[in-house]
């Protein structure tokens, strides 16, 4: 523990020095609005890692992504320090002290059975909390950030709502719903509504979304992994027309269907490789 707290005391002195008179100009000009674009960066840099890590890559660079995260929480708790608001030891000691409240069947003596006991207790402690700030109770559903990616919010949103009831018993429902909803979609695209359209498209989406959370994988992850093999397998077929000697934008889909098939096979191989 020692060394641990040796090592954000140092990581807070670093980041007093780049804000010190004679610090690092660019530091020094940093505010809570500018800032905003690199913690956003960083978090996504983590999640790359994270998916790197999750295929079997390195941990080394995984380290080194959440370091850089940190250094933001530590930036920003330097910012407020600077105002007198709090430092990062308040901020440790907050989260320490809500997990600790949110845990009473860890920390205390209460009794919960499963993870679903846990959540909805969750859900009413978070209640209880805004009680006694707000004097309101407020809605199972707040705390789920507006600017989160759209799939991942509707997962949250499912999953808040499931925790006091509302949700499908079994995966059955949820697949006729995405039924039902492909169904609007297909009226609204006969409609040739364009507003239609998007609302119908928005609930085969969110249908989708509570499926993954139903099935404990999360849509944004799925879709990422997606994109991920898309952007791999077609940068394979841009490697094989030019090897073709195909000009740029003149194949045909005949040929780029060929090469797409020809790179999900080397893939599938380079799977089996290197499985144990």
């Amino acid at each position: 523990m020692s060394d641990i707290g040796a090592a954000v005391e140092r990581l807070v002195e670093v980041m007093r020095r780049l804000r010190a008179p004679d610090g690092c100009p660019w530091d020094k000009e940093q505010d809570l609005l500018s800032l905003r674009p690199y913690l956003v960066e960083e978090t996504y840099e983590v999640l790359d890692e994270m998916d790197r890590v999750g295929y079997g890559g390195p941990w080394k660079p995984f380290a080194e992504e959440l370091g850089d995260l940190l250094f933001q929480i530590v930036f920003h708790a330097q910012l407020a320090s600077e105002k007198g608001e709090f430092t990062l030891a308040d901020v440790a000691n907050a989260i320490a002290e809500k997990l600790e409240r949110r845990h009473p069947h860890v920390f205390g003596t209460e009794r919960l059975h499963g993870a679903e006991q846990v959540l909805q207790n969750w859900a009413k402690l978070k209640a209880d909390e805004r009680i006694a700030k707000t004097g309101k109770a407020g809605s199972v559903l707040d705390g789920v950030p507006t600017a989160a990616p759209a799939l991942q919010r509707a997962e949250r949103l499912t999953e808040k709502a499931s925790r006091i009831g509302f949700d499908w018993p079994d995966l059955k429902g949820v697949k006729a719903k995405i039924d039902e909803e492909l169904k609007e979609l297909d009226e609204a695209i006969e409609s040739k509504d364009r507003l239609a359209i998007e609302h119908e498209l928005g609930d085969v989406l969110f249908a989708i979304a509570n499926l993954g959370r139903k099935l404990n994988t999360p849509s944004e992850d799925a879709l990422r992994g997606t994109n991920k093999r898309f952007t791999s397998r077609f940068h394979r077929v841009e490697e094989k027309l030019l090897a073709a000697g195909i000009p740029f934008g003149e194949a045909s889909l005949e040929v780029m269907d060929r090469f797409w098939d020809e790179a999900k096979a080397e893939e599938k191989a380079a799977k089996a490789a290197h499985r144990p």
